[in-house]
């Protein structure tokens, strides 16, 4: 039963692959603009307009990113005249080397400047200055990209570097070598 699993996990996630390559492929036909080495865990859900969006090289992006590079709040005014021609549409820029988390999503018209992270869950409404962390909904500043840094370093877990040639053997060392800390209560 269990190789049956597996069979089926791997052409499900060969399909979504598929699928995902050839939506990204659209996206690029249609004007957006993709710069050297990106990372994608997932790709993000680019919206209706993705030549509104410029991605720098070397940006990570993880699962379940979302870009909305329009407002369609405006529909709801369009039945009264003084609103009717209103269209709102946004630019959005992500610098070389940021870092979007999981879960996020990118507002009209910002810029995520150079070495920019922006936390798991969060909702990007204005623009992020260079070398800056933003978390929140909204999304706020929490720290610099060095203050960040300096907190990774503190609680960081060395392993020899070999072991990341053997998945099952690093998986291991972190096993029994990750200290049994969690976070405060606040």
């Amino acid at each position: 039963m269990i190789y049956f699993y597996r069979i089926l996990l791997k052409i499900h996630t060969t399909y979504q692959e598929f699928i995902q390559h050839i939506y990204l492929q659209i996206c690029l036909a249609k004007g957006l603009k993709v710069g050297k080495n990106v990372r994608f865990v997932e790709v993000p859900q680019f919206g209706t307009e993705p030549f509104l969006i410029e991605i720098g090289d070397e940006s990570t992006f993880s699962n379940n990113v979302r870009f909305v590079n329009h407002d369609g709040g405006q529909n709801a005014l369009h039945f009264m005249e003084k609103y009717k021609d209103v269209r709102t549409f946004g630019r959005i820029k992500i610098g070389k080397q940021c870092f979007i988390g999981a879960d996020c999503t990118i507002m009209p018209g910002v810029e995520m400047q150079d070495n920019c992270v922006l936390g798991a869950g969060s909702i990007l409404t204005t623009s992020m200055k260079k070398g800056s962390v933003y978390a929140g909904i909204p999304a706020k500043f929490i720290c610099t990209i060095e203050d960040y840094g300096d907190k990774l370093l503190a609680n960081n877990l060395l392993y020899p570097r070999e072991l990341e040639k053997d998945r099952p053997k690093l998986e291991a060392y972190i096993k029994n070598n990750l200290p049994q800390t969690y976070k405060p209560v606040k």
